[in-house]
């Protein structure tokens, strides 16, 4: 601003002054009084038109001020529009200066430098997204308007590889319903995959891709048996479509089940996590902090359908011989014991532990083997059936305890049930089957 001031007084004449008593000599003096008529000390020359723009009797009022003088000369009105041009250029330009601190300091940026944590995380990362699949699940659906048929979008989820020759392992309940499926891999590159088999019942799927080996990086396998509560794990996945999210968490739980979505029958030792699990995870793998694969996240525990800091993952001990089983020959051969049982809640009501036996068809295992299904009498009385207390010598409280054993077992094994009989208890081998519809 003073440097304003400073070229605008090039432009002035002015007078001496006598300088009013404690007042500060400046180099442009404004008086204290202004007024555009009866100038009768006409000591300062300032030629500014522009007052005439205020009304006539206006005064600001003081005392001994010098007054303004617009004199007649004839050039005086070019010379002063001059003036005030140049005048209100600098005084503008003045309000738009800012004053630089000489002693502002020049600030270094030092490159950012990561905790050892930090750079194990990227490393992991790095080093794993490359595994990490996204799969889009394509439904036919035809137009009401001109019958064509078109591949729509139903959903989408993640998945990894499994091993160089194209195996993509996920959900099942990812590509339930497709009727065409596509994997793209880290490098955007998208192929056409088929269903190799899947496991309804512990929500897992085999598909396959025809891609060249050198863009394919099958995952670490680790195992699942020695986890514990507290340990860091990281997820990556595709959650609502974006793309090789990684979030990271600890294990929060162990040994939990979950139900199948397709079948309903109980997954067991499942993990729980922290680690943010949304949509469009399923599938994906979570891993420990040495970037092996321990689970695949496969649901979340929520209310409104996001993450709530409850996740589950299938165990890779679990998934590995599913995966086994459907590369070799495209399904599980789970062995049943070929009966139908009540709810656990009815079997509590009648005040004893166990499985109670609704139905066993006659060329089922266990109907072949002599168990004994709920039936009526002639009278219409309820007659409970045979229930079972233990298998193997392995207790039997209710129907995930039952799924647990049966999941050890292979086809073609001879177990030993015991079940409850009226009042009293019997022993009954029965040779295990594949269902039905895995003969």
């Amino acid at each position: 601003m003073a440097a304003a001031y400073s070229l605008a007084s090039t432009f002035f004449h002015f007078s001496p002054l006598s300088r009013p008593p404690n007042r500060r000599s400046t180099a442009f003096l404004l008086p204290k009084s202004i007024s555009l008529h009866n100038f009768s000390n006409p000591t300062c020359h300032l030629r500014f038109p522009i007052f005439s723009l205020l009304k006539k009797n206006s005064q600001i009022s003081a005392t001994n001020a010098p007054k303004l003088t617009i004199p007649s000369n004839p050039f005086a009105s070019i010379w002063e529009s001059l003036l005030i041009f140049s005048t209100s250029v600098l005084l503008s330009f003045s309000l738009f200066v800012t004053d630089v601190d000489p002693a502002a300091a020049f600030v270094v940026t030092t490159p950012r430098k990561l905790q050892t944590d930090e750079l194990a995380t990227v490393r992991l990362f790095q080093e794993n997204t490359p595994s990490v699949v996204y799969i889009t699940n394509l439904a036919a659906r035809q137009d009401a308007f001109t019958l064509d048929v078109l591949e729509v979008p139903q959903g989408s989820g993640s998945g990894f590889v499994w091993d160089k020759d194209g195996h993509i392992v996920t959900n099942y309940h990812v590509i339930r319903g497709a009727s065409d499926l596509r994997v793209t891999l880290a490098d955007q590159t998208t192929y056409d995959a088929k269903v190799v088999g899947f496991d309804q019942d512990k929500d897992v799927a085999v598909l396959r891709i025809e891609a060249p080996k050198d863009k394919l990086r099958p995952i670490p396998v680790g195992i699942s048996a020695d986890l514990l509560v507290g340990q860091k794990v990281f997820a990556i996945g595709n959650p609502f479509g974006l793309d090789h999210t990684l979030t990271t968490g600890v294990i929060s739980g162990l040994r939990r089940e979950i139900s199948s979505a397709a079948t309903g029958r109980p997954i067991q030792d499942v993990i729980q996590t922290d680690a943010a699990i949304n949509p469009g995870n399923s599938g994906g793998p979570l891993l420990d902090s040495s970037g092996n694969l321990i689970g695949i996240n496969t649901a979340i525990y929520s209310p409104s359908g996001a993450s709530s800091g409850v996740g589950f993952s299938i165990p890779v001990d679990t998934v590995s011989g599913i995966v086994e089983q459907l590369v070799q020959f495209g399904k599980v051969t789970r062995p049943i014991l070929g009966i139908k049982f009540a709810p656990d809640q009815s079997v509590e009501q009648l005040g004893v532990s166990g499985v109670l036996v609704l139905d066993a068809p006659a060329n089922g295992p266990a109907g072949k083997a002599g168990l004994l299904p709920t039936k009526r009498d002639a009278y219409g009385r309820l007659i409970l059936g045979d229930i079972i207390t233990s298998v193997n010598g392995k207790k039997v409280t209710n129907g995930s305890d039952l799924y647990r054993i049966l999941d050890q077992c292979k086809v073609g094994d001879k177990v030993t049930v015991e079940v409850l009989r009226g009042d009293h208890m019997e022993k009954i081998p029965v040779t295990l089957e594949p269902k039905p519809d895995e003969s």
